[in-house]
């Protein structure tokens, strides 16, 4: 049965002109296991039965729940953790006959104990249903908010062209962003621990815990205290050890944290502060940290211009600085991938056992996914309003984007987004046109993100031995399952429901108010309606925030002919101008205080642990983050569930907010301000 699912591709050692035993990442080397058993059996029925199960489950809460006032969103974590019992009950008590024995369909419904590359087809089944489907907010824009008809079959190829388009950018450049060590996506390293500690068979040592007990014993600690401030004392998120802005502080490098803490500096406290108390683009006439505000045109608070600024330089930034520090990389990696000598570590070699996934399937996915979105934008034009060209141009920045910000990506934890950039080409080329722009978006931003996702998940099963063939063929069927569960569950919403996401007619206490997904209806009419001409063009306010393209694209140039002149300067090479530009692009919805105890965490972990007590960090660094992750993701169900879907919340000073309420209002002599502003 082995060799039938596992097919062995032999390389002779000829074509490798170097073997590491050793990763070239140190931090991989301490976490990532260097053996493989390839007779473990993977697909396996409880595997196909739990990892759908998963994934219908969450797709189904997700969807329900998207739309809801207060939406909760339940990640991957959550089946994660709940899927080790019942694996492990199934293994017990499942009969172990075996069907069509001796033929290439012989199986068994029970082939033997629960195993770890069972466990990760799983999750990757349920990250497919844990990951929200963006192009929903197309769905409920277009159908509840703008009511334009829409039927059931437009709806479903745009949310599964949007979810497999990624495919095909993936399958370009997984030579460059997954067989590499130096492409180590660092969050992933969280997942492999946690894998490994819920696996482990090792003894406890003397005066300790296993990996096991102590991530059981982190998972009850974050479960018991998230009470606190998920709803007894929300106050306490000033200062929250749990520290919920993603990404995860444990699992970023800390250069890369380091980056981000100066960045943070800079904006919050430095460029900020000078810009609005020097009162540019009459800034004292608007709250110093909001979103935006309309009075006639479209006017932007001081943090929300910079935050667009630093948006556009963050982009210029990512182009120059993967050209700069990562070119010569890229073109020999080119020059392998096409023929030639190549590089691999301990892992890359023990990948070599197992049949790559041809090139040819990817090419498949892409051109009949490009051929249904060009049929589905013309066909339906009056519906979606996107032509064929913008199908291509968003293709165009998908691809020219996925592998640049692929680099940033899997070597420092953090994603630019091209929300921005996409928003602003197609509002420039194709104004008065919401439906489009949201297409344009989704097209051109979301398919290079599913990319990446899909290229961290591969390299997790790099990471883990699973063979790329069967890792494919997960992450298909989990995506196609994904969107068949979001679409019918949404359709069935905006059916069931009346007056869903209408402001104008619900009531406000109303729970069907889909905050997100207005939040992308209001995005559709700045960009789509307004359009960036009169916010960032000749007509608008803001035309001189364009600088910030070119500011971005210099900044890298200057950090690497520093990095010539002076090579002694070991920290120059470590400044990383696309994450320090891009530092507070989480800012809203995240606040100062959240990243104050991020950077906190980031430090203690990743300089502090790391540096001088190593084995700590090895044994108990990522094993720690999953911990809390889960513990919190447990915690937050059983709120929403035992209390929020119910309305039922606590009143008095300790739930009254965070942070300094004057920063949303207004400092310029005769402007009156929002509520519980000061008359000036």
């Amino acid at each position: 049965m082995a060799s039938e699912v596992f097919e062995v591709e032999q390389k002779s050692a000829s074509d490798y002109e170097d073997v590491n035993e050793d990763c070239p990442i140190k931090q991989v080397d301490l976490t990532v296991p260097k053996t493989d058993d390839p007779n473990m059996p993977l697909l396996t029925f409880r595997m196909w039965v739990l990892g759908i199960v998963s994934c219908v489950i969450l797709s189904f809460v997700n969807q329900f729940f998207w739309y809801r006032t207060q939406p909760l969103s339940v990640s991957s974590i959550s089946a994660q953790i709940a899927v080790v019992p019942i694996g492990h009950f199934m293994a017990k008590t499942l009969p172990n006959r075996v069907f069509f024995k001796d033929t290439r369909f012989e199986f068994s419904l029970n082939p033997g104990p629960f195993n770890i590359k069972e466990h990760v087809l799983i999750t990757i089944f349920a990250n497919s249903g844990a990951g929200t489907v963006y192009a929903t907010h197309i769905l409920s824009a277009v159908k509840l908010i703008y009511k334009r008809k829409l039927t059931l079959l437009p709806a479903f190829l745009v949310m599964l062209t949007t979810q497999v388009l990624g495919f095909g950018w993936a399958g370009m450049f997984r030579k460059f962003l997954v067989e590499p060590g130096e492409m180590w996506w660092p969050s992933n390293l969280v997942q492999v621990s946690l894998f490994t500690a819920l696996h482990e068979k090792s003894k406890r040592p003397k005066g300790g815990t296993t990996r096991t007990q102590f991530f059981l014993l982190v998972l009850i600690s974050g479960f018991a205290y998230y009470v606190l401030p998920g709803y007894l004392f929300f106050m306490l998120t000033s200062f929250s050890w749990v520290c919920w802005a993603a990404p995860s502080p444990l699992a970023s490098p800390w250069f890369a944290t380091a980056n981000i803490a100066v960045g943070f500096f800079l904006v919050m406290y430095v460029m900020t502060p000078l810009a609005y108390w020097n009162n540019a683009y009459n800034a004292k006439n608007f709250p110093i940290y909001s979103t935006y505000s309309e009075i006639g045109p479209v006017h932007l608070s001081t943090f929300f211009a910079m935050t667009y600024g630093l948006g556009f330089a963050t982009l210029s930034a990512t182009i120059m600085h993967v050209l700069l520090f990562n070119g010569r990389e890229i073109w020999n990696q080119s020059k392998r991938a096409f023929g030639g000598t190549k590089k691999m570590d301990i892992h890359t070699r023990l990948m070599k056992r197992y049949k790559s996934v041809p090139t040819w399937w990817f090419v498949i996915i892409l051109v009949l996914n490009i051929a249904l979105i060009i049929f589905a934008c013309e066909y339906y034009k009056e519906s979606l309003q996107l032509p064929w060209w913008g199908v291509l141009l968003a293709c165009a920045i998908s691809v020219g984007f996925t592998l640049p910000i692929g680099i940033i990506s899997a070597t420092t934890n953090q994603q630019p987004g091209l929300n921005i950039i996409t928003e602003y080409i197609i509002g420039y080329m194709y104004p008065e046109r919401p439906v489009a722009n949201m297409c344009f978006k989704v097209y051109g931003y979301i398919s290079m993100t599913q990319a990446l996702t899909f290229l961290a998940d591969f390299k997790l099963g790099h990471y883990m031995k699973i063979p790329p063939r069967t890792m494919f063929m997960a992450q298909v069927v989990g995506t196609i399952v994904a969107v068949i569960v979001y679409t019918v569950t949404a359709w069935w919403l905006m059916e069931a429901i009346p007056n869903l996401c209408d402001t104008n007619v619900l009531p406000e206490d109303s729970p069907w108010q889909c905050p997100m997904d207005r939040v992308f209806f209001d995005a559709s009419v700045i960009w789509g309606l307004v359009g960036p001409r009169r916010i960032f063009g000749d007509l608008g306010e803001y035309p001189k925030v364009n600088w910030f393209f070119l500011g971005g694209a210099i900044a890298p140039l200057l950090v690497w002919m520093s990095q010539k002149a002076f090579p002694s300067q070991e920290w120059i090479r470590l400044i990383h101008m696309p994450v320090l530009l891009g530092a507070t692009s989480m800012m809203p919805p995240a606040s100062a205080v959240n990243f104050t105890s991020w950077l906190i965490c980031g430090f203690l972990s990743g300089f502090v642990v790391y540096r001088y007590r190593p084995e700590w960090w090895k044994r108990y660094n990522y094993v720690l983050s999953g911990g809390l992750d889960a513990g919190t993701a447990f915690m937050t169900i059983l709120l929403f569930v035992a209390l929020g879907y119910n309305n039922i919340s606590l009143t008095w000073w300790g739930n009254n907010g965070e942070g300094c309420p004057m920063v949303s209002c207004p400092t310029a002599k005769g402007i009156v301000g929002g509520h519980g502003c000061p008359l000036n």
